[in-house]
């Protein structure tokens, strides 16, 4: 089995990453660092996978693609994609520039639209896939201080039901995984005490328990919140 994850060396992809290799399959990430890339590597192929690493700024059209076609070039399937990569930029919409909703829409929009085309025509052909979009709780309620984040977010869910329409009838899955306040790098600094979060660790068991699942359901989404927050 041969899995893609976007934005894998770090948080939540880098833990689903790891999940899936110790299940056992084969594993191509990307990132836009390659020394942690490559040191990422060498962590998961302690699992005894094949890992296929490659930089790309997944905010750019064409590194999407090239990703795409490099990862063509060495599965000869492709079993599941996850769409995790994407950016948060707080702040007011009405005060923001211009380019800080553009970052986050070729990021947690564009990126994740070019793929699922890629792989899941691949998927289609195939008549087999799962499809995983890491959405937000941001997708249907308004954050306070990311209103364009919000917005990207809101519509990458829109995307996922759209694929999960299109791609059933191939027996293509498709799962949106709705966060809410997950310990990641982006909670850095903060005082909240960590058990408090939703761990990356429990998005990772979570996709893996869905894949687990007899292939005649399809979990269409799935919202983790914080107990108490």
């Amino acid at each position: 089995m041969n899995a893609v994850i976007t934005g894998a060396t770090k948080g939540i992809g880098k833990a689903i990453a790891i999940k899936l290799a110790e299940k056992g399959y084969n594993i191509a990430v990307c990132a836009r660092n390659a020394v942690e890339l490559e040191a990422f590597k060498a962590e998961l192929s302690a699992s005894g996978v094949f890992v296929f690493t490659y930089a790309a700024d997944l905010g750019q059209k064409e590194e999407v693609l090239a990703f795409c076609e490099a990862v063509n070039d060495v599965f000869s399937s492709i079993d599941v994609l996850v769409n995790n990569a994407g950016v948060f930029l707080p702040g007011s919409m009405f005060d923001e520039t211009d380019d800080v909703f553009e970052k986050q829409l070729d990021l947690n929009l564009l990126a994740p639209y070019y793929l699922s085309k890629y792989f899941g025509k691949i998927m289609r052909n195939q008549q087999s896939g799962h499809i995983f979009n890491i959405c937000s709780i941001a997708s249907k309620e308004i954050v306070p201080n990311a209103g364009s984040y919000s917005v990207t977010k809101s519509a990458l869910l829109s995307l996922n039901d759209v694929c999960r329409e299109e791609l059933s009838k191939y027996n293509v899955k498709v799962t949106a995984i709705l966060p809410g306040s997950t310990l990641t790098a982006s909670w850095e600094g903060t005082t909240i005490p960590a058990e408090r979060f939703v761990q990356p660790d429990d998005i990772a068991h979570t996709i893996h328990t869905i894949l687990s699942l007899s292939t005649g359901v399809n979990v269409d989404e799935v919202t983790l919140k914080p107990l108490q927050f």
